[in-house]
């Protein structure tokens, strides 16, 4: 039976990021206890005033609920709510304190002095021009907030999204909604097509409708993309299409059609040996993916094609200085790889751990200095750049650095009208390079000059879209060096002795002895709640004590999944409550930020100059002005609480979030519950993050299926073919304005 309540929100225990889903706690008067109320809830605030339609029932576990159907917001009514409801955060540029001020001033008032004659304000203390319109900015923005989240929950969708909707749109939120709901899908982080859909159907829109089939393939093929392919077969985008539209067949071809007219999609011709990878006879691209990819093998045919300016014999001649000038003498294959960086345009190098692809990077270096050529090196992310700069003496970049991004400036400004001032350009890491990012590139290098790849081709591909490397590796169109040989150093380790062994498909050598001293440890535990005990006590306790390392900024716990019993989220909340207990806490979305915490960036934020995967300590919550301030590589980053989404707690990340990243010390949960991403080159990954330890904590059975299963999922992509194909390459190649305006994919979707 249907029954309305009304109370003040005391508090806010949980919110669901996905769909709204909240639990509140309620001051209701005649009620001694607070009242606990689920439902759907936009941006539920403490101190405001809610009036309820829904049903009381009984939950197993935690008792009395209301369960709310729909509700309306009201206006605080006593003078301690408008305190909570203003100090809540709601009002940027109003903490606590301030509200406690402002209160006090105007009493019972003071709402309506906000609304109607806000530059009362300014007879507060602390309240000056520059803060009152900040406040009044906060407000109105409240206001058009609210606009948005009637107006979807007045067409049945859950009013959670609003304040990303309004974040992304402004005041063009209502006109976007109304005119093309399916561009949230693309455009709005977190909001996927099955909302974007309900609220398109909901406004009327037919389930046969052109514009909803035309948005729904482009899905895909975004989505498919994100998996890291760069293009689908025709046959398999029309399939996930039907699965996902429950249209026609003649529906979704007519759509295909119109999206190829329009130039949003390219549809590409498959023949020979693409065709029989494909098992298909047409490949369908997003236009911007078709032109960095088309554009990349030109660009690589075209540097290879120019003479080199170094001769043979002096290339020996700069050897010869070299093996004189390093600690360490060069192995044959290690000479083979520097001559060929000297003599060749395009050169990949690959190798796993304690094979030397540092020291050859570092003679390299030596040898082109010794000819007085000019230098570029560059890797993916940040700490792979430090790296490379600590090891080689030369400064090193990232690779968004190295091109001058600059969002304000329109993206990468070094281009071929503005290519880079060098003779060689090294980049580490390049396993890590996808489409787009390597597309940017190639376009900065001078047509003179060598490129030098190098990468562990073993380990997982690409967050991004593509499979760079292995692709330029497998078209045998560029000479590859494969270093084999584990140096004597590097043998004495098991961690790399066991990466190499993970590698080949064998068992690794596991030592359970926790008092025999050595860099790779393996817990057998087979219950998942024994595992996260175990990865919080060593991480807590027995990793800093017996090995000097910090608990938090030397120790990475790594895991194949997100969710689940000993997935990245649970680990977090276990890590979190051990190594971070107390302190100075913010509660946004269902999690608790406090400082001290270790986060990590999950979105490119080219303004803030913060990437994806990029770790980092909170150092300060500011209540009063709605800012995170986050410790990042020595800087401090400011993050608006409406931007907290870009932030994960990272005492626990996954193993893809770990390319290019070295830890001290890596903890990894193996178990079967991981069944579906336990893959040989997720393991071999993980083990290689770690520097000095490596303890895995799992079932032998799960470690034995990651071993054994070598199977990748194929990412679909022509680059190899492209390569392989024997066309000459252009004269010069020219920059084609698709590949630059291809809305948020263009700049790449994991470089840092």
């Amino acid at each position: 039976m249907s029954e309305t309540i009304q109370g003040q929100i005391e508090r806010v225990t949980f919110v669901s990021e996905e769909d709204g889903y909240s639990v509140l706690k309620l001051k209701v008067k005649g009620r001694r206890d607070l009242v606990t109320v689920v439902g759907s809830f936009a941006s539920a605030t403490p101190g405001e005033i809610l009036k309820l339609r829904g049903s009381w029932g009984m939950h197993p576990k935690y008792g009395e609920q209301f369960r709310a159907e729909h509700y309306e917001t009201l206006s605080p009514d006593t003078v301690e709510g408008i305190r909570k409801y203003l100090g809540s955060g709601l009002i940027k540029g109003i903490g606590p304190v301030m509200a406690k001020r402002v209160v006090k001033a105007f009493g019972k008032a003071t709402l309506d002095v906000i609304d109607r004659e806000p530059e009362r304000l300014l007879e507060v203390e602390g309240i000056g021009p520059k803060r009152l319109k900040q406040i009044l900015k906060a407000w109105e923005d409240q206001k058009e907030i609210r606009e948005v989240m009637i107006f979807l929950r007045g067409h049945g969708v859950s009013a959670a999204y609003a304040t990303r909707i309004f974040k992304h749109y402004g005041r063009e939120s209502l006109k976007v909604l109304q005119e093309n709901p399916y561009r949230l899908a693309m455009d709005v982080h977190g909001i996927g097509f099955v909302t974007a859909d309900k609220i398109a159907q909901n406004l009327g829109f037919q389930k046969d409708s052109p514009l909803r089939a035309e948005a729904g393939l482009h899905y895909v093929l975004f989505r498919a993309t994100e998996d890291g392919h760069v293009c689908l077969p025709r046959s398999l985008l029309l399939a996930q299409g039907r699965e996902l539209l429950e249209c026609s067949s003649e529906t979704l071809e007519e759509a295909m059609d119109r999206l190829a007219a329009d130039g949003r999609v390219v549809l590409q011709p498959l023949t020979g040996e693409a065709a029989e990878s494909f098992r298909e006879s047409q490949a369908v691209y997003l236009r911007g993916y078709h032109s960095a990819e088309t554009q990349i093998a030109q660009r690589l045919k075209y540097l290879a094609a120019i003479p080199k300016r170094i001769k043979a014999e002096t290339a020996r001649d700069a050897l010869e200085r070299v093996q004189g000038s390093l600690p360490v003498q060069l192995a044959p294959q290690q000479e083979g790889a520097v001559f060929q960086a000297l003599t060749r345009k395009v050169v990949v190098i690959t190798g796993g751990p304690g094979t030397g692809k540092t020291t050859l990077i570092q003679a390299i270096c030596a040898a082109y200095r010794s000819l007085g050529a000019r230098l570029c090196l560059a890797a993916p992310t940040g700490r792979a750049a430090k790296r490379l700069a600590e090891a080689t003496g030369h400064g090193a970049a990232t690779i968004h650095r190295l091109l001058e991004f600059s969002p304000q400036a329109g993206g990468f400004q070094r281009n071929e009208q503005k290519p880079l001032n060098a003779d060689c350009i090294i980049v580490d890491e390049a396993s890590m390079l996808d489409t787009l990012l390597t597309h940017h590139l190639l376009k900065a290098v001078p047509p003179k000059a060598t490129l030098v790849l190098v990468g562990d081709v073993d380990q997982l591909p690409s967050v991004g879209a593509g499979s760079v490397l292995e692709d330029l590796i497998q078209c045998g169109a560029f000479p590859v060096v494969r270093l084999t040989e584990i140096f004597r150093q590097a043998r004495k380790s098991l961690i790399v002795v066991n990466a190499h062994r993970i590698r080949s498909g064998e068992f690794p050598y596991l030592n359970r002895d926790p008092d025999r001293l050595s860099d790779f440890y393996f817990i057998e535990k087979d219950d998942p709640e024994a595992v996260v005990q175990i990865v919080v006590r060593l991480c807590s306790e027995r990793i800093p004590s017996r090995f000097r390392l910090h608990a938090i900024d030397d120790i990475q716990v790594l895991s194949p999944m997100h969710r689940g019993a000993v997935g990245a989220q649970r680990l977090n909340q276990a890590l979190q409550e051990a190594l971070n207990p107390k302190g100075r806490a913010l509660e946004r979305g269902g999690r608790t930020f406090r400082v001290g915490d270790k986060v990590m960036q999950i979105r490119n934020n080219y303004d803030k100059e913060v990437f994806n995967g990029d770790l980092g300590r909170i150092a300060a919550v500011d209540e009063e002005s709605q800012e995170v301030r986050v410790r990042v590589d020595g800087r401090q980053v400011s993050y608006d609480f409406s931007e907290l989404d870009e932030l994960v707690h990272a005492y626990a990340i996954s193993v893809h979030k770990s390319q290019g990243s070295e830890y001290p010390a890596v903890v990894v949960p193996l178990l079967t519950q991981h069944y579906m991403m336990l893959q040989r080159n997720l393991l071999y990954t993980a083990v290689t993050r770690g520097k000095r330890l490596v303890i895995l904590v799992g079932s032998k059975k799960a470690l034995a299926i990651a071993v054994r299963n070598d199977k990748t999922q194929q990412r679909y992509t022509l680059l190899r073919h492209r390569l392989s194909e024997t066309a000459p390459p252009l004269s010069r190649v020219k920059s084609r304005p698709e590949a630059e305006g291809a809305g948020r994919e263009a700049q790449g979707s994991g470089g840092k």
